[in-house]
C-alpha cells in the first residue's frame, strides 16, 4: 500500500515542471498543488510572483519565537528531459523506487517536507520558532527563486538566537555541511580572417584559444595539491567552445566556457586572476594573442557550516536517532543553500536520493528513504530550539 508522503510525491512527478530555460513550462503546476495542499491542511501559504508565472510558494507554521525561522527548503523545477528512457511524468513504482523526472532531483525532497510541516502542524503542538516551507523556483538554472526568498525573509533581530535551513537536495540521507562553490564564464580570443590558402595573412584564434587550454588544463591538474578536509580540491572544467565562420577561412574570433568549482574561502576575483595571468603570459610571448575575460553570468559561493552550530549539532543528532549516519559530510555540488547561508541562516543540505540518479535518463528514488527523510525534516523543525 502507498504511504501518504509517496502518494504525495507520485502527484509531483506527475506535473511537468521543466525549467523554462530547458524548454519546460515552468513550475506554476507544481506551486498550484503546495499551495493547495497547505491550504487544504489550515497552514497559512503565502505566494510571490518572482518571475511571470513563476511563483515561489511559502507555507509558516506558527512557533512560540515569532522572530526565528526555520526554512525547509525545495526547488520545484527539473532538467530537460531530454534523453529520457522511462515516461518522465507518468510515476512508477516497482522495486522499492519510484521513478520520474524529479523524483529524486528534488520533488522527493519537497514530498517530505511538505508531509513534515502538516504532520507538525496538526500535532497540535507549538514549534520553537516559526518553521517555512519554501518551495521556490529556477534553482535548475540560475536561482532567481532562493535570491527572492532571502529577500522575503525577515531580517535577523539583533541579539537573536541563530535560524536554520535545511535544504533538499539527494544526498543518500547524509548530513551535509560543506558543498562547493561555482564561477561560469566565457573567453573570447580575437584573431584577423584571412582566406586559407594564405594563413599567413591571418591570425588564428581557435589555434589560440587551443594553445591556452592546453595550459589551462595543467593549472587544473595542479588544483589536487589542495584539498578541503570533506569536498576534496577545488577542479576545472573548460564545456563549451566556438569559433570560425567556415573551413576555408582562417578564424578571427574564438570563445570558450569554463565551469570552475570553488572550495570555501576562495574569491571569484582571485580565481579569474589566474586565468588572466595565463592570457598575460601569453600575450607576452606572442603579442598577436589577444583575448578578454568576459565578466561571470554565474557565481556561487562556496557552503561551509561551522561544526559549533546548533543546525549541524542537531541535524547529527536526529540522523543518528533514525539510524542514518550522522557524520557530517561535503559534496562537489552546489545547492540554494549558499545563498540561504550568506543571508545568516545555519544550513543543512540532506534529502533522499543518489546526485547519481538526479537529471538521468532513468530518474528514481529510494521509497525508503523518502519516507525517513520527511521523518528527518519533522524531528529537525519539531526540535530546532
Amino acid at each position: 500500500m502507498t504511504s501518504p508522503v509517496i502518494a504525495t510525491l507520485a502527484d509531483l512527478v506527475s506535473i511537468d515542471s521543466v525549467n523554462p530555460a530547458f524548454g519546460g513550462p515552468g513550475e506554476g503546476g507544481v506551486a498550484d498543488y503546495v499551495d493547495g495542499r497547505l491550504r487544504a491542511a489550515g497552514i497559512e501559504s503565502r505566494r510571490t510572483k518572482v518571475l511571470p508565472g513563476r511563483d515561489n510558494v511559502v507555507g509558516i507554521v506558527p512557533g512560540r519565537d515569532r522572530s526565528r525561522q526555520v526554512v525547509l527548503e525545495a526547488h520545484m523545477d527539473v532538467v530537460s528531459i531530454a534523453g529520457m528512457t522511462i515516461a518522465p511524468f507518468d510515476p512508477a513504482i516497482a522495486g522499492g523506487r519510484i521513478y520520474g523526472r524529479g523524483s529524486c532531483d528534488t520533488k522527493a525532497g519537497l514530498a517530505g517536507m511538505l508531509h513534515a510541516v502538516i504532520d507538525v502542524h496538526r500535532s497540535g503542538v507549538v514549534p520553537p520558532c516559526d518553521i517555512w516551507l519554501a518551495a521556490v523556483i529556477d534553482e535548475e538554472y540560475l536561482f532567481r527563486g532562493v535570491t527572492r526568498l532571502c529577500d522575503d525573509l525577515p531580517p535577523t533581530v539583533p541579539g537573536s538566537q541563530p535560524r536554520a535551513a535545511i535544504v533538499a537536495e539527494p544526498t543518500e540521507m547524509r548530513v551535509v555541511v560543506a558543498t562547493k562553490g561555482v564561477v561560469r564564464w566565457e573567453i573570447v580570443f580575437h584573431g584577423r580572417a584571412a582566406h586559407s590558402s594564405k594563413p599567413q595573412l591571418g591570425i588564428n584564434a581557435i589555434s589560440h584559444a587551443a594553445a591556452f587550454i592546453g595550459e589551462v588544463d595543467a593549472m587544473h591538474a595542479s588544483l589536487a595539491s589542495r584539498r578541503h578536509p570533506l569536498l576534496g580540491p577545488a577542479t576545472g572544467n573548460v564545456g563549451l567552445i566556438g569559433g570560425g565562420v567556415q573551413v576555408n577561412f582562417v578564424p578571427d574570433r574564438c570563445a570558450l566556457q569554463i565551469d570552475r568549482r570553488l572550495l570555501p574561502g576562495e574569491r571569484t576575483a582571485d580565481v579569474l586572476a589566474t586565468y588572466q595571468a595565463i592570457l598575460d603570459r601569453m600575450a607576452a610571448d606572442d603579442p598577436t594573442v589577444r583575448a578578454e575575460i568576459v565578466p561571470p553570468f554565474l557565481v556561487d559561493e562556496a557552503l561551509e557550516t561551522p561544526a559549533d552550530t546548533r543546525a549541524m549539532t542537531l541535524a547529527s543528532e536526529v540522523a543518528r536517532d533514525l539510524g542514518l549516519d550522522a557524520e557530517p559530510v561535503g559534496v562537489p555540488y552546489g545547492s540554494d543553500a549558499s545563498k540561504l547561508s550568506r543571508h545568516g541562516l545555519d544550513c543543512i543540505v540532506f534529502g533522499p536520493g543518489s546526485i547519481d540518479q538526479a537529471h538521468g535518463a532513468v530518474e528514481y528514488v529510494d521509497i525508503s528513504q523518502v519516507e525517513r527523510a520527511a521523518e528527518f525534516y519533522r524531528e529537525f523543525s519539531r526540535r530546532y530550539e
